[in-house]
């Protein structure tokens, strides 16, 4: 009886950026526009109101308060973030793993949009404190969800990842400062 043996070479094949950013780049278009609906929405949001009498200085811009620009300009400064960000991702020259892309979408999904969605409807409430805990909850969670993605995921970043880093969460993080000022210490977001 001959006994034949074969051997198996298992290589270790690892991933390249860029092979790793065709893997998870079926998630890249959604990513950016998921990062980009605050920017447009909240400004549609404005428009759709501007027929309720406390929304009637919408087209003034002389008549804006002072935290619309805080969160028209912060807003802007973390979209730019976020876009460079989401480029950088892009290029080949770093990749997102599969936690690492988990996170960002809890963050996403689990803090950023209910926090939009809560954010917007205090809003148009004539009188919004009943949404301050629903949000301070949400944002508590957000922060916690961000900070862990920043401490696991980003500690490797070069200096322009983390620059891009933090333009995004520090204009964002401003933005919403003004907003939770202009809904909650004005006495209505339209008053």
């Amino acid at each position: 009886m001959t006994s034949v043996t074969t051997s198996t070479r298992i290589e270790n094949v690892r991933e390249t950026p860029v092979d790793a950013r065709r893997r998870v780049s079926r998630h890249g278009s959604v990513a950016l526009l998921a990062m980009l609906a605050p920017a447009i929405v909240f400004p549609l949001e404005l428009v759709l109101v501007r027929g309720d009498a406390r929304f009637g200085w919408i087209w003034e811009l002389s008549r804006w308060p002072w935290q619309l620009w805080a969160i028209a300009v912060c807003g802007t400064v973390a979209t730019i973030g976020g876009v460079l960000d989401w480029r950088f991702h892009r290029s080949g020259d770093t990749a997102v793993g599969h936690s690492e892309h988990r996170a960002h979408v809890a963050a996403l999904a689990g803090g950023g949009m209910p926090l939009f969605v809560l954010m917007s409807a205090a809003s148009v409430m004539q009188d919004p404190r009943p949404m301050l805990l629903p949000i301070l909850v949400v944002v508590v969670a957000t922060v916690v969800m961000i900070c862990y993605d920043e401490f696991r995921f980003h500690r490797r970043c070069g200096k322009f990842e983390m620059l891009t880093h933090r333009l995004l969460t520090i204009g964002n993080g401003a933005a919403w400062l003004a907003w939770m000022h202009w809904c909650f210490a004005r006495g209505g977001g339209g008053a």
